[in-house]
């Protein structure tokens, strides 16, 4: 897959394409399946598929301060639109003079001048253009116009209590409130944190449980306060470990900033320095303050023993 920053560099020899276009934060199960549409597509005309993102996302350029909490980064979600099989990722750094650019332009600009896009893939929902006053039906018209044909897909539904819409928002609200099961089910995959180990207090080391303390870039959706049985991935080699990782501010010692520590199961290793990824698999308890420090590692034992249960072999 071709990984592009911008369209300045985009070969001489360009043709036709198909494209999809969103932020497709987390790509979850509704992203991929506007992204297999738009490969399928692809296939059949025989031209190559190209996903167009945005970095930053677009709502902090527009109202600052306003950045939802990231569920993917930018790495991880081209590794994930890779596996679905795309032929181009192409990322439109998100400035302020674009976000001023009409909708019929950047249509204009994007997909005709340059991609030369003959079909475009996106959600019902999709808008675009100066303060959003594009959309699919105008998407539509100017295709008409401009020689592409548009598809606008349904959103993905799915019963439960009550009808579910899968999308970044409702997943986000998943992962603050520590349901990483629902938030697993929506995103086809459990949800992902990506950091570098860094060294922390040694507390946990004289506990006799040492941890992993990891550094997220700003932004990351980080689960709520508790403790989760996760998948403790090298990234550098895929390698996958077990972990019992609490997330919080450790109230039995009076902390204050809030951490990302994973005790990884039967190794003895240093991951200092080292990229990780922790796959939330299961919340396992609330966050508590327990009243002595014996209190605390019988519960820790007991994390631990839950954390294998849950996570098998």
């Amino acid at each position: 897959m071709q990984r592009w920053r911008g369209l300045e560099h985009l070969p001489g020899n360009w043709g036709r394409c198909v494209a999809t276009i969103g932020v497709f934060d987390g790509v979850h199960r509704g992203h991929q399946g506007l992204i297999q549409r738009a490969v399928e597509l692809a296939g059949q005309r025989a031209v190559p598929s190209v996903v167009v993102t945005f970095d930053p996302h677009p709502s902090e350029v527009v109202r600052p301060g306003s950045h939802p909490a990231q569920l993917t980064t930018l790495r991880r979600k081209a590794e994930l639109v890779e596996e679905l099989g795309v032929d181009v990722f192409c990322v439109l750094p998100f400035t302020h003079e674009l976000s001023k650019v009409p909708a019929d332009e950047f249509v204009h600009e994007i997909l005709v001048d340059r991609l030369h896009a003959a079909a475009v893939v996106v959600g019902e929902n999709f808008r675009f253009g100066n303060r959003a006053q594009g959309d699919v039906e105008m998407l539509t018209k100017l295709g008409s116009r401009f020689g592409f044909v548009t598809e606008g897909a349904k959103l993905l539904t799915e019963e439960g209590n009550g009808e579910i819409t899968f999308s970044s928002t409702y997943i986000r609200a998943c992962v603050d409130a520590g349901d990483v099961v629902a938030a697993e089910a929506a995103l086809g995959r459990p949800h992902r944190l990506e950091g570098i180990v860094v060294r922390g207090d040694g507390r946990g080391h004289e506990l006799g449980f040492p941890t992993a303390n990891l550094s997220t870039p700003r932004y990351t959706a980080v689960p709520a306060d508790g403790v989760y049985a996760c998948r403790f991935i090298l990234l550098g080699s895929g390698r996958s470990l077990q972990a019992a990782v609490s997330v919080g501010t450790n109230p039995t010692f009076s902390g204050r900033e809030r951490r990302v520590e994973a005790f990884v199961l039967d190794v003895d290793e240093d991951f200092y320095g080292q990229r990780v990824g922790l796959d939330f698999i299961a919340r396992l308890r609330d966050m508590e303050r327990f009243d002595s420090v014996d209190g605390l590692i019988d519960q820790m034992h007991a994390d631990v023993a839950k954390a294998r249960e849950v996570l098998g072999d």
